[in-house]
């Protein structure tokens, strides 16, 4: 038989806290009230795995060495289901890791040669794939790279580990809008290892994260019948189905459907509704419904089902960039760029801002956040060059973790384990002319010191 890599679940979590100036029970999980409108109780949906996914010699992939490595702790983990060890621990008491940011985090390795190699080639985001194995980013050079979890750390005892070098690399024709992990991703089932991008001009594309070969493509169009690009991505926690945000829509596919075949949800019709382009789309995890940030200041949360506009929520002095539910789906988390806040909605009182988070977002980039799986601490990365830790158990306060550039960070599902993808564009400082005659030289500016545009990995426990 062959060997499976072990597998966690993540068992049931405890509800968020808020500030001190909200009166709340912290004894247990939330609790939504019957006449909260879009309330309901959380129906199981099917997981099927695309049958498009299964096409051609993916069972047994061969072609790519390099992600075969991931494989290597494989037999450890098998011996674990046999002899009902860790693996059955984890299912029975529901499995979470041990992060602890009283510390600064401990560096474990990264990649610094692979961003180097081309001028200005600054990070714009990383993630971990669901089950933890690999982590993806994306780079101003319109390529996407897919690393390993270093084999080092599956080991009980870890001595020096090596610099990082991605086993797979995926360039895109232009710049990548967005890109999302196919949710029910595992190592051990390789036809379900793939994830989707959108860049400008470019349909959008699901890459094979085995062998980086092109699997399948989406494309949508607008009313004169030319190829527009999904500025969003998100598939439904069941994979069922990809949400693709556009200017004033959102468009449904069908995972086992590729090509134009979608439907149309207009988000802004008749002069009502949420206007502008839909920059990140995100599913609740225990109820039908999902949220739309807008560069229009807003996000709005919608049926899954129809796509009804439930509520509006306005708060935010920029276009929203990133928003994230809470594990039990009672808070919704938003931020914005040039916006100064990361808002906590309540969303059984969807008009109400829970806390505020302050952060420096100083320039219109995407800056991530996310939350670790109990959903207890969130971390951002900021223009002024730090990772930014919360306690959502505590009134709102912060601590600054790491001193890099601007940053983005990514959370591992089940180590506590720090990615942070750091760099900045950098812009050639003014000369003088009268500076090169008197001198003599070449008259050609500098290169301003700023960030190193890198890729590192923390330990957080």
């Amino acid at each position: 038989d062959t060997p499976q890599p072990p597998s966690t679940s993540i068992g049931p979590h405890t509800g968020l806290g808020s500030g001190a100036e909200i009166s709340r029970d912290f004894s247990g999980a939330f609790r939504a009230p019957l006449d909260s409108g879009f309330f309901h109780p959380a129906i199981p949906l099917p997981s099927p795995v695309p049958s498009w996914v299964r096409a051609g010699n993916l069972e047994t992939p061969v072609s790519a060495p390099e992600r075969v490595q991931s494989e290597g702790p494989a037999e450890d983990g098998d011996e674990a289901v046999e002899d009902g060890g860790q693996e059955a621990a984890w299912e029975d008491e529901g499995y979470l890791p041990g992060y602890e940011f009283l510390a600064p985090p401990k560096l474990l390795t990264g990649a610094w040669g692979e961003y180097s190699q081309v001028p200005e080639n600054f990070l714009k985001g990383c993630k971990w794939a669901p089950d933890g194995s690999c982590l993806l980013t994306n780079s101003a050079d319109h390529t996407l790279r897919i690393y390993n979890l270093p084999v080092e750390l599956y080991g009980p005892e870890w001595g020096d580990v090596a610099e990082m070098s991605p086993v797979l690399r995926m360039a895109e024709g232009d710049t990548v809008y967005d890109y999302c992990w196919f949710p029910l991703m595992s190592s051990a089932d390789p036809p379900t290892c793939f994830f989707a991008s959108s860049s400008r001009d470019n349909p959008i594309h699901v890459w094979d994260a085995f062998h980086g070969e092109l699997r399948a493509t989406f494309r949508c169009y607008n009313h004169l019948d030319e190829l527009t690009a999904a500025h969003s991505l998100c598939f439904t926690p069941d994979g069922s189905q990809l949400f693709c945000g556009f200017d004033k829509a959102v468009r449904v596919f069908d995972t086992e459907r590729p090509g134009r075949m979608c439907e149309s949800r207009p988000t802004f019709a008749k002069k009502q509704g949420q206007s502008g382009i839909i920059s990140c789309i995100a599913f609740s995890p225990t109820q039908p419904l999902y949220a739309c940030a807008s560069y229009s200041r807003t996000v709005g949360l919608y049926s899954r089902a129809e796509g009804v506009l439930l509520a509006m929520l306005q708060g935010h002095r920029g276009g929203v960039t990133h928003t994230l539910f809470s594990p039990d789906g009672t808070c919704l988390f938003t931020g914005g760029r040039k916006d100064p806040k990361i808002l906590c909605w309540d969303l059984r009182q969807p008009d109400r801002v829970l806390f505020s988070m302050q952060r420096m977002v100083a320039t219109n980039q995407r800056l991530y956040f996310d939350l670790e799986p109990s959903g207890r601490f969130l971390v951002s990365g900021t223009t002024e060059g730090l990772v930014s830790v919360w306690d959502t158990a505590q009134p709102p306060s912060c601590c600054a973790l790491l001193t890099l550039s601007p940053l983005c960070s990514s959370l591992h599902p089940s180590l506590p384990m720090l990615a942070s993808a750091s760099g900045q564009r950098e812009f050639l400082e003014p000369w003088d002319s009268s500076e090169e005659d008197e001198g003599g030289g070449s008259g050609h500016p500098q290169r301003p010191a700023g960030g190193q545009n890198c890729l590192q990995l923390w330990w957080c426990g």
